[in-house]
Parts: structure tokens; sequence; C-alpha cells
């Protein structure tokens, strides 16, 4: 499930370097992570979408690299957006 442009632009103002800001590596977590969740909310009510559940593993692959990537180059940040979404890692 897609989220709107309000949210996208809340979250880039909240994790972006300046508002425009859309490929950094925070705010595509962030952006992931929405969608996951709506994702998530959408598996829960139609358990036999699988096409629904493969593309919420692949989004859930690529925040994960993202993640990855991230906590190699500036652990601080990663540290930062970690608690600010409230994952587990």
């Amino acid at each position: 499930m897609s989220i709107d442009k309000v949210k996208k632009k809340e979250l880039r103002e909240k994790f972006g370097y300046h508002p425009t800001d859309s490929g950094s590596s925070e705010v595509q977590i962030a952006v992931l992570s929405e969608r996951i969740k709506n994702l998530t909310g959408h598996l829960s009510n139609y358990k036999k979408d699988q096409s629904a559940k493969k593309g919420l593993l692949q989004l859930v692959m690529q925040r994960r690299k993202l993640l990855d990537y991230l906590k190699n180059e500036n652990i601080e940040k990663y540290r930062k957006i970690i608690k600010a979404l409230g994952l587990k890692r």
C-alpha cells in the first residue's frame, strides 16, 4: 500500500536534511517503515493476498539493507532513527 503525499512530506521534514530531501537513507527508511506499517494492516485483513505478502517481504529487505548501510556509515544516525521509528534491532 502506498502512502499519501502529505505523510511523505512530513517524514521528509522530520528525517531529511532539508524539506525536499528524499534520497537520504534516513528518509528512505522512514518512508519504507510507513509503507510496511500500512501493508501489514492490509495483510491482517486479507491473509491470502500472496502478492502483498511478497511485496511486504521485499520492502522489509530493502529497509534492512538501508539500515545496515546506515549502521556502517554513521552509527549515531542509525541509533537515532531506530529510536525514532521504534524498530527492534
